[in-house]
Parts: structure tokens; C-alpha cells; sequence
């Protein structure tokens, strides 16, 4: 099943067009998963044989390289009583031009990420939205990609196990497919039974744009400063936007 190619895009743009970050993202994304283990492991159970979600993220950790002790450490962590809390908190703003931008955090201190948040948006005269202010513009999707040849297979026996793809595609060998975030865990079951040790080019949950847009030299350069001032946000996870940045 196909939409329009533009979906493609916006999905990997996820990973192919992000500004390119410094030194310390490593130990940013160290952190990030530690905490997204810990928040999986505290939800459901801390073991990796009975609680999907969390086998899932400690694949996703080793793939990204994450060492093994900052993963054990976030599980053993997360079998403690009063151990603190993270939630996942998302905030909508404004950037320059008709630029928009949604934001993920998992934080402990709900008060602390909004005043750093906003406080991003402000140094660069602009602003934070209220609910639904920009999301309306977003598809929410489960996106993987993978190298295969088995297209055909691939997509019977997701129609067999009853999820429909919202897009299928074959790009030169690489096939993308994006579903109902609800299916994603069945879409690597299905995946995983026909490619044992399938490895995943693209493995995302998240927010798209529906639309695209293209910033003059001037809004770019203030929505770049924008963007990169949010991801030092040690709380922020995640940042989506409609923005081409042209830097393939």
C-alpha cells in the first residue's frame, strides 16, 4: 500500500537530515536511554523476558551502542521503591517563518523543563503553543526500514496478522513501512519471524509533519540556533519539525 512519496521524506528525515550535533551528544543519548529503559522497566516488569517494551528499547540501546552497564544500571534502578519518576511531557511551538516544532521530554521535574523550554523559544523572540497548536500539522507513526528482498512477503504477512501499513514501500532495496503506532511491536514480530537478526535502518516513533516547508537564509539561520539550543536540553529527547534543512 502506497501514499504519496512524501511520506518517505518526512520519515526519514528522522534520522538522514538532523543538524548535526557536538561532542556531547553521546552522552546526552547515553542518558536519554537510560532513561527510557528505566521508564519501560518501571512500567511494566524489569526483565527483558517478560516486558516487551523494555526488550524492545534495550535493542534499540545496544544498536545506538549504549554500554551494557548504563542498561543494567537503568534496570536494576527501576526494581527500587521510591526511585524518581520520569514522564513523557510534550510541548508545541512557534518557530520563525511558518516554521513549527514539537518537542519530547522525559523528565522528573516538570517545572524546571518547561521554564528551559520556553526559556529556548524566548532567546530567540519566539513562542510556546498550547496543546494541539501545531500537532493538528503532524502524523503520529511507527516507522522501520530495512534492507530486503522479501517486499511481497513482507507485505502479505503484515495483511495476515491484520496491520495495515499507512506506507509501504521498496526504495532501492530498502523497504520502508509506516503503521499505527499501536502495531509497531507486531510489525517487528512479523519482521523478526521472517528475517531472524533483522537489523532495522530506521526504527522510530514519532511525529511528522504533513507539509514541509523551506525557510529563508535568515529564519534558518534562527531556527537552527532554536533547535540547537533545545537539544543541549538535557531533558529533551525528541524534536520534530517542518522544516527542509537541505543538508543532504
Amino acid at each position: 500500500m502506497k501514499l504519496e512519496l512524501q511520506l518517505f521524506g518526512r520519515a526519514y528525515e528522522v534520522r538522514k537530515a538532523s543538524i548535526q550535533k557536538n561532542g556531547a551528544a553521546k552522552a546526552k543519548l547515553y542518558s536519554n536511554y537510560a532513561k527510557e529503559i528505566y521508564l519501560a522497566a518501571k512500567k511494566g516488569t524489569p526483565d527483558v523476558n517478560s516486558n516487551v517494551n523494555l526488550k524492545r528499547m534495550v535493542e534499540k540501546a545496544k544498536k545506538e551502542q549504549v554500554p551494557a552497564d548504563i542498561i543494567n544500571r537503568a534496570i536494576e534502578k527501576a526494581k527500587n521503591i521510591g526511585t524518581e519518576d520520569y514522564e513523557v511531557v510534550t510541548y508545541e511551538g512557534f518557530g520563525p517563518g511558518a516554521s513549527t516544532l514539537i518537542i519530547r521530554t522525559l523528565t522528573d521535574n516538570v517545572n524546571r523543563t518547561v521554564g528551559m523550554v520556553r526559556a529556548a523559544f524566548n532567546k530567540v523572540h519566539k513562542s510556546l503553543g498550547v496543546n494541539n497548536s501545531v500537532s493538528y500539522n503532524y502524523e503520529y507513526l511507527a516507522t522501520l526500514s530495512l534492507n530486503s528482498d522479501k517486499e511481497e512477503e513482507i507485505f502479505n504477512a503484515l495483511l495476515e496478522n491484520e496491520i495495515e501499513p499507512v506506507y509501504f514501500d521498496n526504495e532501492d532495496g530498502e523497504i520502508i513501512i509506516s503503521v499505527n503506532p499501536a502495531d509497531h511491536n507486531k510489525v517487528k514480530d512479523v519482521l523478526e519471524k521472517l528475517i531472524p537478526n533483522v537489523s532495522y535502518n530506521i526504527d522510530e516513533v514519532g511525529m511528522y509533519a504533513k507539509d514541509k516547508i523551506k525557510l529563508n537564509a535568515e529564519d534558518l539561520e534562527v531556527f537552527k540556533k532554536l533547535y540547537t539550543m533545545l537539544d543541549e536540553i538535557d531533558d529533551v529527547t525528541d524534536i520534530y519539525h517542518n522544516v527542509i534543512l537541505d543538508e543532504n
